[in-house]
């Protein structure tokens, strides 16, 4: 029998290659941009790239992703090159070879211990504060750089602060280096940003930053060969790539270890690059048109083992990059071999064309990382954060600064902390956090008809997402799934964007994921991801905007020609006097879809009393009969049992249906009358359709499904399964 999966591997293979090869042409210039930038040798970026795509695509556990060199860490190894060697650049740059190693050994610790979860402790904000301050110090060293100043130092703050003076010293200089050098800079910088703008499909087959290797190699050849002139820029503005690769690798020096500047810095290392590789791995999945789920525990082995031969060798970290993962996607990369073969592409270019890349201006490598670092540090991120809500802005705000004038571990720890405070004051309860944080909050079942239901008490936040997710990821993304907060107090909006991945990753396998009860949670903003908490009453009526549900039942009532009220002080007819409401106390109706005689709604009802009184949530569909019709109950047998215990009549079989009278429970206070309503076409109707509980108080209709808000499926379903049912008691009475 052929192996299939053998075969699928063949026939995908060219378009894999192609995909490999388009990344290489992105990692290149990068791997080189990125070593340059933390004070690395170029070639160091490279190795890390090589290293990685070989023993990640071998021994990794995600599909599509391309590792390498990341942005995050370019901060981190620029601080720990110029400080560990105590300014001697080769002796800091060997010590913090001996911190990636240490840093790669911690990485596949933290894989066998399964920490993959740890990027669920992180808050989503904090994470954009971090990579903003991350752009903004690589912004801050390139752009001198890329004007040609690549003598320019000093702290973030400084940097930023000479900008100006580099700016009027590039206009007003006489140097012909430091002037060729910033308009190859420039020109680079030009085609990062309008590279996109032009719309001819054969040149964007070419990415931005390969067409700045051209432009700088062709402006080599274009002197030498046209003008028969030397380079315009000198020696020392260029890549500094030896002859020789294998002759002059770097190792490590481990001499420092014990150092508490050196165990910082691992520490350092160790944070940014999980939180880097575990993020984009997430983001890559998503993109990934087969939506697979990595295994980021393997993944995280792999990228510890490649990081730690790529320090022996004198290569930078591995992690798992958003950014080149993202153009293999769009490539159509189908596995882990098109890492392998970016991988081997790389190496070709750095053995074949040495002495074309040696022709690369620093300041065009430069203007690379200023284009990514504004990218990361953009205002239009702090616009987007400021949509979420002011509380969100405030940690932005807060990780930024802190990790801008401290470090990027103080940075995010601050981050946390902000965030923690902004959640405690907005409730204004620290016991809510304190009294929960470790108690089991989520309760998964699956209910009869095959659909999961994943209740969440107390808060969802940051610190306790991860057993949220750890039951959803037992749940195959085939399935249909409710995930109701109504008993949560507070949702925080790392958990909501969460959700909001889950309900993308459910509908690309053709399942369905629906969040429900957030409906009596107030929100400052109208923006999906903002933070939710539970309201009082008196505040659920007004100020508030729609939630993902409460549109779709907004959708729902439109379709059916019904009006749709989201929040009303009102009851529903006479509901006191059906079976079920005779025991319970209904506290509120809310999201109600009528027309004249059928209203479907939310109800919130206790039931019990004293410790043992609980509080309810249900969808229910209330019909308002033409024709009096007697009074009854009807049940699945043995399923709402619960329901004897309220009448006293007994289960009443029906004529020449054994069959029926075996599935349901009937009761009521007229047999004669139940036994001739029940006619053989309503009996087919019921034995054919999905199970309800039933009741009938003369005048009207109840119809309901589960003790639980319903989905805007399920209503769907309970509105037709009602408005058919109607019908045929209207046909009934229409034929007597």
């Amino acid at each position: 029998m052929p192996n299939k999966k053998g075969n699928k591997f063949i026939e995908t293979l060219p378009q894999n290659i192609f995909s490999g090869f388009v990344v290489s042409l992105i990692a290149l210039p990068l791997g080189l941009g990125l070593a340059l930038a933390s004070e690395a040798p170029p070639i160091s970026g490279v190795i890390a790239a090589v290293v990685g795509g070989i023993v990640v695509s071998i021994f990794g556990g995600s599909k599509v992703t391309i590792t390498g060199p990341g942005n995050g860490l370019v901060v981190v190894l620029l601080t720990a090159i110029t400080t560990l060697g105590g300014g001697n650049l080769q002796l800091g740059y060997m010590y913090t070879l001996a911190a990636i190693v240490c840093s790669g050994a911690i990485m596949i610790l933290l894989g066998f211990l399964r920490m993959g979860i740890l990027s669920d402790f992180f808050p989503s904000t904090a994470i954009q504060g971090m990579l903003a301050a991350i752009g903004v110090g690589i912004f801050a060293k390139q752009f001198h750089v890329m004007l040609g100043n690549t003598h320019e130092d000093g702290g973030l703050v400084e940097l930023l602060l000479e900008i100006p003076k580099t700016i009027q010293h590039f206009v007003s200089t006489n140097d012909h280096n430091f002037f060729y050098a910033g308009i190859a800079g420039l020109v680079s910088l030009a085609i990062m940003v309008f590279h996109a703008k032009i719309r001819n499909k054969y040149f964007q087959l070419i990415p931005a930053p390969m067409w700045i290797v051209f432009f700088a190699v062709g402006m080599s050849y274009f002197y030498q060969l046209v003008l028969k002139q030397e380079h315009p820029i000198d020696e020392e503005w260029l890549i500094n790539i030896p002859n020789d690769v294998f002759s002059n690798l770097a190792f490590p020096n481990f001499k420092i270890i014990y150092k508490f500047e050196f165990i910082a810095t691992v520490v350092s290392i160790t944070l940014i690059a999980s939180i880097e590789s575990l993020l984009s791995i997430k983001a890559v999945d998503l993109l990934d048109p087969l939506k697979r789920r990595s295994n980021v525990n393997k993944d995280l082995k792999a990228l510890g083992l490649a990081t730690m031969i790529s320090g022996f060798l004198g290569g930078l970290n591995v992690v798992t990059v958003i950014a080149r993962s993202s153009v293999n996607v769009n490539n159509k990369a189908t596995n882990r071999s098109s890492n392998f073969f970016h991988a081997v592409f790389l190496l070709v270019f750095l053995l074949l064309f040495q002495k074309q890349l040696h022709m690369i201006p620093m300041s065009a490598l430069a203007a690379i990382l200023v284009y990514t670092g504004y990218r990361l540090a953009a205002p239009s991120n702090l616009l987007s954060v400021s949509k979420v809500g002011k509380d969100q802005l405030i940690i932005f705000i807060i990780t930024l600064l802190t990790t801008i004038f401290t470090s990027l571990i103080i940075g995010i720890l601050a981050g946390i902390v902000a965030t923690f405070i902004t959640h405690v004051i907005m409730n204004k309860d620290v016991i809510l956090f304190f009294r929960n944080v470790l108690k089991p909050n989520v309760l998964m079942f699956k209910e009869t008809d095959g659909s999961y239901y994943v209740s969440i008490k107390n808060f969802s936040s940051f610190l306790n997402f991860f057993r949220l997710k750890n039951k959803l990821n037992l749940i195959p993304e085939t399935e249909n799934v409710v995930v109701d907060f109504s008993r949560c107090r507070f949702v925080d909006n790392t958990v909501m964007e969460n959700m909001n991945t889950y309900v993308e990753k459910f509908e690309a396998k053709q399942g369905n994921l629906e969040v429900i009860g957030l409906d009596l949670h107030g929100t400052e903003t109208t923006h999906p991801f903002a933070s939710r908490r539970m309201m009082q009453k008196s505040l659920q009526t007004k100020g508030f905007s729609l939630t993902k549900r409460q549109t779709n039942l907004q959708i729902v009532a439109k379709d059916f020609g019904w009006e749709y009220i989201p929040y009303t002080e009102e009851s529903i007819g006479a509901m006191s006097e059906f079976t079920y409401f005779k025991t319970r106390q209904i506290q509120a109706t809310k999201n109600l879809l009528q027309n004249n005689n059928d209203t479907l709604f939310d109800v919130i009802f206790t039931e019990g009393a004293f410790i043992a009184r609980q509080l309810i949530r249900s969808t229910m569909f209330h019909i308002k009969m033409e024709h009096q019709i007697p009074e009854f109950t009807l049940d699945k047998e043995g399923l709402f049992e619960f329901v004897k215990q309220y009448t006293e009549f007994s289960d009443i079989e029906i004529p020449n249906h054994s069959d029926f009278s075996k599935r349901f429970y009937l009761s009521g206070t007229n047999k004669e009358d139940i036994i001739s309503f029940f006619t053989d076409d309503i009996v087919l109707f019921l034995e054919s359709n999905n199970y309800y509980h039933i009741e009938s108080n003369k005048i009207g209709l109840l119809i309901f499904k589960k003790e639980r808000l319903a989905s805007v499926k399920e209503v769907k379903a309970m509105i037709d399964f009602g408005l058919r049912f109607e019908k045929l008691i209207k046909e009934k009475y229409a034929r007597a």
